[in-house]
């Protein structure tokens, strides 16, 4: 791991590009995400931990929200601030965990499983603490992060293949007993197999929602989707909403 983390100039230099994250940047992804958030910060300063090079931070300046970024990754930074607009955003370097910038904000968020970045218990708790610090009384805090997978897993198996395509590969590892996930990423480049492996932590709901409880927060609303679809048992993913308590 390099001082930008896993995402180092060689990954930000395709990452938009790179298959797995091309589309993500469908409008039809993006703009459910921007209604949401844009619902949710009303009139005031909005967070984005781990903003990267800028997917949803843009879209949502563009709406008139005010937008600061905290980002590990100098690398990411830069191809944010190449973008058009991206010049209009401020980005601090570091840890979101444990970084903090000036003033409040009514809204902080965490999109596409980046909470799980954070690969200790530890830090994700530091990290929830962190946003409360940020946010204004009534301010809300929202996490993208999908359900771990245990379920799909056969039986003393630890591996399950997340994607198999020509040119292609996925497999998540887990490691139960520490609540680790180890992705790795297979891609032919320029007729090279590259390997990429993050390692992550995952993490229950209702582990978040401590963690929110440790922090001062509480549970607002809990969806499966952006579009505010129910969250149920066979849900792969949720979108969930803490908020601090209003004086």
């Amino acid at each position: 791991m390099h001082d930008d983390g896993y995402f180092d100039e060689r990954v930000a230099a395709r990452y938009d590009e790179s298959a797995e994250i091309s589309g993500m940047f469908d409008p039809a992804v993006v703009e459910p995400v921007i209604d949401f958030l844009v619902e949710l910060a009303g009139s005031g300063r909005v967070l984005e931990l781990g903003i990267g090079t800028g997917r949803i931070a843009l879209p949502l300046a563009q709406r008139g929200v005010p937008v600061h970024g905290i980002e590990l990754s100098k690398a990411m930074a830069a191809r944010l601030g190449e973008k058009p607009g991206g010049e209009d955003i401020g980005v601090t370097i570091g840890d979101f965990a444990t970084t903090t910038v000036d003033g409040t904000f009514s809204l902080a968020y965490l999109v596409f499983n980046t909470i799980l970045n954070l690969t200790t218990q530890e830090a994700q708790v530091a990290c929830f603490r962190n946003v409360a610090a940020h946010l204004e009384p009534g301010g809300r805090f929202v996490i993208e992060v999908g359900v771990p997978g245990l379920r799909t897993l056969p039986p003393g198996e630890t591996a399950q293949v997340f994607h198999i395509s020509e040119d292609r590969w996925g497999i998540d590892e887990y490691d139960v007993a520490n609540q680790g996930l180890t992705s790795h990423h297979f891609e032919i480049v320029d007729g090279k197999v590259e390997r990429n492996s993050i390692p992550f932590r995952y993490a229950w709901p209702s582990e978040l929602d401590l963690m929110a409880q440790l922090a001062g927060m509480r549970l607002r609303e809990r969806w499966s989707g952006w579009k505010r679809e129910p969250f149920t048992s066979e849900s792969r993913k949720h979108v969930s909403v803490w908020e601090m308590p209003a004086v």
